[in-house]
Protein backbone atom coordinates (compact mmCIF):
# COMPACT_ATOMS: atom_id res chain seq x y z
CA UNK A 1 0.00 0.00 0.00
CA UNK A 2 0.97 3.04 -0.90
CA UNK A 3 2.13 5.89 1.83
CA UNK A 4 -0.35 8.64 1.72
CA UNK A 5 1.32 12.05 0.39
CA UNK A 6 2.24 14.40 3.42
CA UNK A 7 -0.31 16.95 3.67
CA UNK A 8 1.35 20.73 4.41
CA UNK A 9 0.10 22.39 7.74
CA UNK A 10 0.00 26.12 6.78
CA UNK A 11 -0.56 27.24 10.40
CA UNK A 12 2.29 26.14 11.76
CA UNK A 13 4.39 28.06 8.83
CA UNK A 14 6.87 30.67 10.36
CA UNK A 15 5.52 34.63 10.18
CA UNK A 16 8.03 37.06 9.57
CA UNK A 17 5.62 40.37 10.49
CA UNK A 18 6.51 39.85 13.89
CA UNK A 19 2.77 40.97 15.14
CA UNK A 20 1.06 39.19 17.47
CA UNK A 21 -2.69 38.67 17.96
CA UNK A 22 -4.82 39.02 21.20
CA UNK A 23 -7.52 37.23 19.89
CA UNK A 24 -8.23 34.37 17.19
CA UNK A 25 -10.86 32.02 16.91
CA UNK A 26 -14.16 30.86 15.89
CA UNK A 27 -17.57 33.07 16.33
CA UNK A 28 -21.56 31.94 16.98
CA UNK A 29 -21.07 27.97 17.21
CA UNK A 30 -23.70 26.58 18.48
CA UNK A 31 -23.91 23.53 20.83
CA UNK A 32 -25.90 22.28 23.36
CA UNK A 33 -25.28 23.06 27.24
CA UNK A 34 -26.81 22.13 30.39
CA UNK A 35 -27.26 24.44 32.96
CA UNK A 36 -27.69 23.84 36.65
CA UNK A 37 -30.95 25.39 37.48
CA UNK A 38 -32.29 25.85 41.41
CA UNK A 39 -35.81 24.82 41.29
CA UNK A 40 -35.00 22.04 38.98
CA UNK A 41 -31.60 20.98 39.48
CA UNK A 42 -30.77 21.21 35.18
CA UNK A 43 -32.25 22.60 32.46
CA UNK A 44 -30.94 21.82 28.53
CA UNK A 45 -30.65 25.05 26.34
CA UNK A 46 -28.87 25.64 23.08
CA UNK A 47 -25.63 28.29 23.87
CA UNK A 48 -23.50 29.93 21.15
CA UNK A 49 -20.13 30.10 21.63
CA UNK A 50 -17.03 32.49 20.85
CA UNK A 51 -13.87 30.78 21.65
CA UNK A 52 -10.40 32.98 21.31
CA UNK A 53 -6.34 32.11 21.72
CA UNK A 54 -3.94 34.60 21.82
CA UNK A 55 -1.33 34.14 18.66
CA UNK A 56 2.11 34.40 18.73
CA UNK A 57 4.32 36.92 16.26
CA UNK A 58 5.98 33.80 15.17
CA UNK A 59 3.21 31.82 14.17
CA UNK A 60 1.07 32.22 10.50
CA UNK A 61 -2.06 31.07 12.15
CA UNK A 62 -3.97 28.61 14.73
CA UNK A 63 -5.91 25.23 14.34
CA UNK A 64 -9.54 26.28 13.82
CA UNK A 65 -10.71 22.35 14.08
CA UNK A 66 -9.45 22.27 16.89
CA UNK A 67 -12.10 24.42 19.02
CA UNK A 68 -14.82 22.56 17.05
CA UNK A 69 -13.03 19.50 18.20
CA UNK A 70 -13.46 20.32 22.27
CA UNK A 71 -16.98 21.37 22.04
CA UNK A 72 -17.57 18.01 20.64
CA UNK A 73 -15.40 16.27 23.07
CA UNK A 74 -17.55 16.85 26.16
CA UNK A 75 -20.58 13.83 25.36
CA UNK A 76 -22.38 16.41 23.17
CA UNK A 77 -23.36 18.45 25.83
CA UNK A 78 -21.49 21.15 27.66
CA UNK A 79 -21.96 21.62 31.07
CA UNK A 80 -21.01 24.86 33.34
CA UNK A 81 -17.94 22.68 35.13
CA UNK A 82 -16.72 21.31 31.60
CA UNK A 83 -17.20 24.86 30.21
CA UNK A 84 -14.14 25.82 32.45
CA UNK A 85 -12.08 21.96 31.33
CA UNK A 86 -12.89 23.20 27.88
CA UNK A 87 -10.85 26.77 28.77
CA UNK A 88 -8.08 25.31 30.63
CA UNK A 89 -7.78 22.42 27.41
CA UNK A 90 -8.17 24.95 24.98
CA UNK A 91 -5.40 26.92 26.27
CA UNK A 92 -3.29 23.88 25.77
CA UNK A 93 -4.06 21.98 22.90
CA UNK A 94 -3.51 24.96 21.14
CA UNK A 95 -0.39 25.72 22.97
CA UNK A 96 -1.53 29.28 24.08
CA UNK A 97 -0.58 31.60 26.67
CA UNK A 98 -4.24 32.52 27.26
CA UNK A 99 -7.81 32.11 25.72
CA UNK A 100 -11.50 33.23 26.22
CA UNK A 101 -14.90 31.32 25.57
CA UNK A 102 -17.71 33.21 25.75
CA UNK A 103 -20.99 31.09 26.12
CA UNK A 104 -24.02 32.41 25.41
CA UNK A 105 -27.84 30.95 26.09
CA UNK A 106 -31.67 31.78 27.31
CA UNK A 107 -32.24 30.30 30.10
CA UNK A 108 -35.88 30.04 31.48
CA UNK A 109 -37.58 30.42 34.30
CA UNK A 110 -41.17 29.34 35.57
CA UNK A 111 -43.11 32.19 36.95
CA UNK A 112 -46.49 32.28 38.95
CA UNK A 113 -48.41 35.86 38.00
CA UNK A 114 -48.74 37.95 41.42
CA UNK A 115 -52.44 37.61 41.96
CA UNK A 116 -54.03 34.08 39.82
CA UNK A 117 -51.10 32.34 40.15
CA UNK A 118 -51.39 31.36 36.55
CA UNK A 119 -48.06 30.18 35.73
CA UNK A 120 -45.52 30.90 32.49
CA UNK A 121 -41.84 30.57 31.39
CA UNK A 122 -39.97 33.54 31.29
CA UNK A 123 -36.68 33.42 29.31
CA UNK A 124 -33.91 35.80 29.92
CA UNK A 125 -30.09 36.15 28.69
CA UNK A 126 -27.10 34.59 30.21
CA UNK A 127 -23.42 34.35 28.94
CA UNK A 128 -20.78 33.07 30.80
CA UNK A 129 -17.35 34.12 29.89
CA UNK A 130 -13.85 32.19 31.26
CA UNK A 131 -10.04 33.81 30.91
CA UNK A 132 -7.45 32.52 31.06
CA UNK A 133 -3.76 33.60 31.36
CA UNK A 134 -1.03 31.23 32.69
CA UNK A 135 -2.05 29.35 34.94
CA UNK A 136 -5.07 31.74 36.37
CA UNK A 137 -8.66 31.37 35.99
CA UNK A 138 -11.21 34.41 35.54
CA UNK A 139 -14.89 33.27 36.08
CA UNK A 140 -17.51 35.85 35.11
CA UNK A 141 -21.24 35.87 34.61
CA UNK A 142 -23.96 37.61 32.71
CA UNK A 143 -27.01 37.98 32.89
CA UNK A 144 -29.51 40.50 31.10
CA UNK A 145 -33.10 41.08 33.20
CA UNK A 146 -35.85 42.60 31.53
CA UNK A 147 -38.22 44.85 34.39
CA UNK A 148 -40.67 47.55 34.38
CA UNK A 149 -39.14 51.09 35.45
CA UNK A 150 -41.71 53.78 35.69
CA UNK A 151 -40.84 57.60 35.20
CA UNK A 152 -40.49 59.78 39.15
CA UNK A 153 -40.52 62.91 37.49
CA UNK A 154 -43.61 62.05 34.97
CA UNK A 155 -45.88 60.70 38.21
CA UNK A 156 -44.84 63.72 40.01
CA UNK A 157 -45.86 66.47 37.61
CA UNK A 158 -49.18 64.58 36.11
CA UNK A 159 -52.66 64.65 36.90
CA UNK A 160 -53.31 61.20 36.55
CA UNK A 161 -50.80 58.51 35.04
CA UNK A 162 -47.11 58.04 34.66
CA UNK A 163 -45.12 57.38 31.44
CA UNK A 164 -43.07 53.43 31.58
CA UNK A 165 -41.05 51.60 30.10
CA UNK A 166 -39.61 48.00 29.69
CA UNK A 167 -35.99 48.44 30.95
CA UNK A 168 -33.01 45.48 30.81
CA UNK A 169 -31.03 45.30 33.85
CA UNK A 170 -27.49 43.85 32.72
CA UNK A 171 -25.34 42.51 35.45
CA UNK A 172 -21.49 41.43 34.11
CA UNK A 173 -20.26 40.03 38.30
CA UNK A 174 -16.91 38.23 38.49
CA UNK A 175 -17.82 35.86 40.91
CA UNK A 176 -15.53 34.00 43.72
CA UNK A 177 -17.68 31.22 45.20
CA UNK A 178 -20.47 29.89 43.13
CA UNK A 179 -23.87 31.91 42.52
CA UNK A 180 -27.20 30.73 40.94
CA UNK A 181 -28.67 33.00 37.72
CA UNK A 182 -31.80 32.85 39.60
CA UNK A 183 -30.15 35.07 42.78
CA UNK A 184 -28.77 37.97 40.17
CA UNK A 185 -32.13 37.76 38.94
CA UNK A 186 -33.47 38.38 41.94
CA UNK A 187 -31.63 40.83 43.07
CA UNK A 188 -32.93 43.23 39.79
CA UNK A 189 -36.30 42.17 40.12
CA UNK A 190 -36.76 42.91 43.69
CA UNK A 191 -35.26 46.54 42.73
CA UNK A 192 -37.13 46.94 39.61
CA UNK A 193 -40.56 48.76 39.78
CA UNK A 194 -42.17 46.02 39.09
CA UNK A 195 -40.95 42.64 37.50
CA UNK A 196 -42.32 41.36 34.35
CA UNK A 197 -44.07 38.25 33.76
CA UNK A 198 -44.89 36.05 30.85
CA UNK A 199 -48.76 35.99 31.24
CA UNK A 200 -51.02 37.70 33.24
CA UNK A 201 -54.95 37.62 34.10
CA UNK A 202 -56.87 40.98 34.59
CA UNK A 203 -56.09 40.98 37.70
CA UNK A 204 -52.58 40.44 37.23
CA UNK A 205 -51.95 43.38 35.24
CA UNK A 206 -54.32 45.39 37.84
CA UNK A 207 -51.54 44.49 40.31
CA UNK A 208 -48.28 44.96 37.87
CA UNK A 209 -49.49 48.39 36.79
CA UNK A 210 -50.29 49.38 40.83
CA UNK A 211 -46.96 48.17 41.98
CA UNK A 212 -44.90 50.32 39.31
CA UNK A 213 -46.93 53.23 40.01
CA UNK A 214 -46.15 52.94 43.81
CA UNK A 215 -42.61 52.58 42.92
CA UNK A 216 -41.21 54.89 40.85
CA UNK A 217 -37.35 54.64 39.72
CA UNK A 218 -35.67 56.92 37.71
CA UNK A 219 -32.47 55.18 35.61
CA UNK A 220 -29.99 56.07 37.96
CA UNK A 221 -32.24 54.58 41.25
CA UNK A 222 -32.15 51.35 39.22
CA UNK A 223 -28.95 51.27 39.13
CA UNK A 224 -28.01 52.21 42.46
CA UNK A 225 -30.22 50.11 44.16
CA UNK A 226 -29.19 47.08 42.61
CA UNK A 227 -25.44 48.08 43.33
CA UNK A 228 -26.18 48.18 47.17
CA UNK A 229 -27.40 44.93 46.54
CA UNK A 230 -24.62 43.48 44.95
CA UNK A 231 -22.12 45.38 47.26
CA UNK A 232 -23.56 43.17 49.95
CA UNK A 233 -22.90 40.05 48.36
CA UNK A 234 -19.87 38.25 49.51
CA UNK A 235 -19.82 35.79 46.38
CA UNK A 236 -19.64 38.63 44.39
CA UNK A 237 -15.71 40.02 43.54
CA UNK A 238 -16.85 43.13 41.52
CA UNK A 239 -19.37 43.85 38.76
CA UNK A 240 -20.58 45.98 35.84
CA UNK A 241 -24.04 46.74 36.01
CA UNK A 242 -25.82 48.62 33.23
CA UNK A 243 -29.83 49.64 32.81
CA UNK A 244 -30.93 50.90 29.58
CA UNK A 245 -34.94 52.02 29.81
CA UNK A 246 -36.33 51.78 26.67
CA UNK A 247 -38.15 55.18 26.95
CA UNK A 248 -41.92 54.92 25.85
CA UNK A 249 -41.99 59.16 25.30
CA UNK A 250 -38.59 59.45 23.31
CA UNK A 251 -37.09 57.78 20.34
CA UNK A 252 -33.68 57.09 22.60
CA UNK A 253 -33.11 55.21 25.19
CA UNK A 254 -31.56 56.03 28.85
CA UNK A 255 -28.65 54.76 30.66
CA UNK A 256 -26.59 54.32 33.59
CA UNK A 257 -23.47 52.16 34.20
CA UNK A 258 -21.66 51.42 37.44
CA UNK A 259 -18.30 49.71 37.48
CA UNK A 260 -16.90 48.38 40.77
CA UNK A 261 -13.33 46.44 40.61
CA UNK A 262 -13.53 45.05 37.70
CA UNK A 263 -11.02 45.35 34.89
CA UNK A 264 -11.18 47.14 32.09
CA UNK A 265 -11.26 44.46 29.50
CA UNK A 266 -14.71 43.78 31.08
Amino acid sequence: MRKPAAIADVQNAPDSRQIAINKVGIKDIRHPVRVRDRSDGEQHTVATFNMYVDLPHNFKGTHMSRFVELLNGHEREVTVSSFQEILREMKERLMAESGHIEMTFPYFISKAAPVSGVASLLDYEVTLIGTITGDTTTMTIKVVVPVTSLCPCSKEISRYGAHNQRSHVTVTALTKDFIWIEDIIDIVEQEASCEIFGMLKRPDEKFVTERAYDNPKFVEDMVRDVAACLNEDERIAGYVLESENFESIHNHSAYALIRKDMPDSI
